[in-house]
């Protein structure tokens, strides 16, 4: 196992942070938190055009054929510029849904438009448990002969107002394991009976949203895979997305830790620079140990979903688990290097104590991480 990354991967490295330091800069991140969708199209069209919705799909379908490490480079650099918008939720959750379990038909039909930055897609699965393992899944679907039928509700699908397709989850049959019974519907979002509420969370760069579904018809077409059996797809894109938003957020602390180096250097306070002291200088030191290790994480995770070998059931979690706490740490910590000048509006840091928070809660707490890499080890 090689930890380094390729000269390629890091070329692609240099191109997105330059990219993102012109296109994506903090006044254009306020700006979309203001904004009703938050969803800047002009810049979503310019990252399609860089090929970055397209590197998990292959060529035939319209993308670039690249790797899941591709794609960890290139979200670090938006975990670090806080980019908003659907990308996690197109890329990661709704058209690798596709890519994992679509037919031919499927992916031919819906991948090239992903890859080409037409479409917007997400995934549906969260209830009212929170809950992202297979027991949280209870919305029914009513078989109608070689159709279905669909109502209930979901709650926190990232992106789901901007969405054109949507993958939803959901209960076909009493299952005899949680694992049994689910299935995944290519549900279009301006369906008839289809309901989107936006909801009003910590971080405004991406938008949670409430979805109801009320008697929405679906054909056996639409279905993703096979009826009942939608769990294994289920978890491989949860795994590719988890570990996805690790490297956000190792781009986020990173970032942070960045901005509060530079302040102590700069702050000077009884006639000295405030990094001279002990207090700050390791509490910069512990904020970089983190992110160290959380980057080490980060990538093993990376580099298991990228095989798809049976460590990721471990390494993602694990991953999670840690990087939700780093972010939110040094996040914070980060504030306080600042003083009173970093609590204040007008500064920059509250936004990625923001995306810290909200990355937390994303796919579940470090808490449920924790307790997932504890059944690993048979506790």
């Amino acid at each position: 196992m090689d930890f380094g990354f390729s000269e390629d991967q890091e070329l692609l490295r240099d191109s997105a942070r330059k990219f993102l330091d012109a296109e994506c800069p903090t006044t254009f991140v306020r700006k979309m938190m203001e904004d009703d969708s938050a969803h800047a199209t002009e810049l979503w069209k310019k990252a399609a055009e860089l090929g970055w919705m397209g590197i998990l799909i292959p060529e035939e379908n319209g993308g670039i054929g690249g790797s899941f490490l591709d794609l960890v480079v290139v979200m670090e650099e938006m975990g670090r510029s806080l980019m908003p918008g659907p990308f996690l939720a197109t890329v990661l959750l709704g058209s690798a849904a596709v890519l994992a379990g679509g037919s031919d038909e499927q992916k031919d039909a819906i991948l090239p438009k992903v890859a080409a930055g037409e479409w917007v897609m997400t995934l549906a699965q969260a209830e009212k448990s929170g809950r992202y393992d297979a027991g949280g899944i209870g919305m029914p679907a009513t078989a109608r002969g070689g159709d279905f039928v669909l109502s209930g509700e979901k709650l926190f699908v990232p992106d789901a107002h901007v969405a054109d397709q949507m993958v939803v989850a959901a209960r076909t049959g009493s299952p005899g394991a949680p694992e049994d019974g689910i299935t995944l519907f290519l549900v279009d979002a301006k369906s008839p009976g289809v309901e989107i509420t936006q909801l009003k969370t910590v971080d405004m760069t991406r938008r949670q949203c409430h979805v109801a579904f009320q008697d929405v018809a679906l054909a056996g077409s639409q279905v993703i895979g096979e009826v009942g059996q939608g769990w294994p797809i289920l978890k491989r894109v949860l795994n590719q997305a988890t570990a996805g938003l690790c490297t956000e957020m190792v781009g986020t602390g990173q970032q942070a830790l960045d901005m509060a180096v530079e302040y102590a250097k700069e702050r000077v306070q009884f006639g000295k620079p405030i990094g001279s002291f002990q207090a700050v200088k390791h509490k910069c030191v512990d904020m970089m140990v983190q992110v160290e290790n959380a980057r080490s994480l980060t990538y093993y995770a990376a580099w298991t979903v990228d095989e798809n070998v049976d460590e990721a059931s471990q390494a993602v979690p694990m991953a999670k688990a840690y990087c939700s706490d780093m972010c939110k740490t040094v996040t914070s910590e980060a504030i306080q290097v600042h003083g009173g000048i970093g609590f204040t509006w007008e500064h920059d840091m509250h936004l990625f104590y923001r995306r810290g928070l909200a990355s937390e809660a994303a796919f579940g707490s470090a808490p449920t991480h924790r307790e997932v890499v504890a059944q690993t080890l048979d506790l």
